[in-house]
């Protein structure tokens, strides 16, 4: 008596009062519901048939990963076929051999296609090596990896199988037109419960995470908790309006603060993955920060709008374009940029190879540059070239970054000559062609190379002589050896 006498109390005085008139005899009707209450115009009396549609199409993943512990990704130093003056130095650098650690991930995820095709989160299957699907009807299936996208969380699947099966899909809502206070439905597998709908409203949209730049949130109250990961986040209409994907915690359950990729952005990164397997990025090469009061009142600035270059990766398109410390990036194509979050965005939804116009003020003069934007490295060359690694930050070429042999102590090079590779992505052309960390370049070209500006200029040279390719010399503890790379690829 006493729950039933305070959710009462917790109703609307409109709905009291509905309880409190009724007639008597609407309780003696068999075919009546036992309790009664005024729904908020605009509210389903019911998500049960919406439901009933959708979930067929969702899905639970468990996912058995095996993940390398005390270092970082990308391709490790090739000790054995390594040059023995640079072992030394990589032998300090990476005192031991990577553990590996072995687990299980659990997550959602949700049919876009009738062949197959699962989308999720990334998080849900980063370094799985064996992936499990489980439909609504408890049937199973081994899934692969068609592409996936760390920056936005987004991954795509398709399930292995030689059955001839239609499988049940939803739809990426392309435009949403999503308002706060509008209902949504999230339907997932948390903590492995199998299929859990819940539902709530958007609370907030284009919620900015520190944790990562390049989505606006879509925030939801619908309780999502681990395992929901992945999982569709529904309108009304049964269009998926989100990917679950974050949770704000401090207990480690739901409290009511939920985070998902919007339909936009998902379905953008999902066409690229489709065509491509990846995602690519327009990338100028910067290092910003907003415009805070005291940068805003140390420039001159009259507002805190922008995004403030606070370093400039050498020989990368900012620096190729003219771009310099302290300059503040007002616009780009025109479009007024608020924010650093906001130019990254809006730079990575470039296509690289396309000029971009960057309106920015310079000591009080506001100038235009123009930059052909880059192929955005992976995140842990990205990271090394910003931070610096073993040298001043150097360029990205063909997925490589280089440094002058000479820059690096305790290789005991003889002689001022060569550039060796300190990063280099796994799924590069250089690495497709043998390249690996440790090796040398000694000539592009022809031309010897001292220094990442005697690359860039052969390349250069290259291009301007209409040439497709450039030859390299490289060096390695098997010999020297020249290698063809595709100059589109730099």
């Amino acid at each position: 008596m006493f729950s039933r006498l305070r959710l009462v109390s917790m109703l609307p005085a409109t709905a009291l009062a509905l309880i409190l008139t009724a007639p008597v005899t609407l309780a003696q009707d068999e075919t009546a519901p036992r309790f009664s209450a005024a729904v908020p115009v605009g509210a389903p009396m019911s998500f049960a048939d919406l439901i009933e549609e959708v979930s067929p199409s969702v899905v639970s993943i468990n996912a058995r990963i095996t993940a390398p512990m005390g270092m970082q990704g990308g391709i490790a130093p090739n000790m054995e076929g390594m040059p023995p003056q640079f072992r030394e130095w990589f032998e300090r650098q990476f005192p031991n051999q990577p553990q590996q650690r072995e687990g299980r991930s659990l997550g959602s995820g949700f049919f876009i296609s009738a062949e197959g095709h699962i989308v999720t989160n990334n998080h849900v299957v980063e370094n799985a090596t064996e992936i499990t699907v489980a439909l609504s009807d408890g049937e199973e299936y081994p899934a692969e990896v068609i592409g996936t996208d760390p920056l936005t969380d987004i991954a795509l699947l398709r399930l292995d199988t030689d059955e001839e099966i239609e499988f049940s899909f939803v739809t990426l809502d392309r435009d949403p037109t999503i308002r706060v206070g509008d209902w949504v439905v999230a339907v997932g597998n948390p903590f492995g419960l199998g299929g859990t709908a819940t539902a709530g409203i958007v609370s907030a949209t284009g919620r900015e995470l520190p944790t990562n730049v390049y989505n606006n949130f879509l925030q939801i109250d619908a309780p999502i908790n681990r395992g929901n990961s992945g999982g569709p986040t529904f309108s009304l209409d049964g269009e998926v309006v989100g990917v679950n994907s974050q949770i704000f915690s401090p207990s480690g359950g739901n409290v009511g603060i939920g985070f998902a990729i919007p339909s936009n952005i998902a379905a953008d990164i999902v066409d690229q993955l489709l065509a491509d397997g990846r995602v690519a990025r327009g990338w100028l090469g910067v290092q910003i920060q907003n415009v805070t009061d005291d940068i805003a009142e140390g420039l001159g600035l009259e507002n805190q709008r922008g995004a403030f270059v606070s370093s400039i990766v050498a020989g990368g398109p900012a620096a190729r374009a003219g771009f310099q410390r302290m300059d503040v990036i007002t616009a780009v194509n025109g479009e007024s940029v608020d924010s650093s979050a906001d130019l990254t965005r809006r730079v990575g939804r470039i296509g690289a190879g396309t000029e971009v116009t960057f309106n920015v003020i310079r000591e009080n003069d506001e100038i235009v540059l123009r930059a052909t934007l880059g192929d955005r490295p992976a995140e842990t060359d990205l990271d090394t070239m910003q931070q610096g690694g073993v040298t001043e930050p150097e360029a990205a070429f063909f997925g490589m970054q280089v440094s002058p042999a000479d820059a690096v102590t305790g290789l005991g090079l003889d002689a001022d000559r060569g550039l060796v590779i300190v990063t280099l992505q796994p799924d590069s052309e250089a690495a497709q062609k043998g390249l690996r960390t440790g090796d040398v370049l000694l000539e592009a070209g022809g031309e010897i190379l001292t220094s990442v500006d005697d690359l860039q200029a052969a390349i250069d040279d290259a291009r301007e002589d209409g040439r497709s390719a450039i030859l390299v010399l490289v060096q390695n503890a098997s010999g020297q050896r020249y290698v063809a790379l595709t100059l589109d690829r730099v």
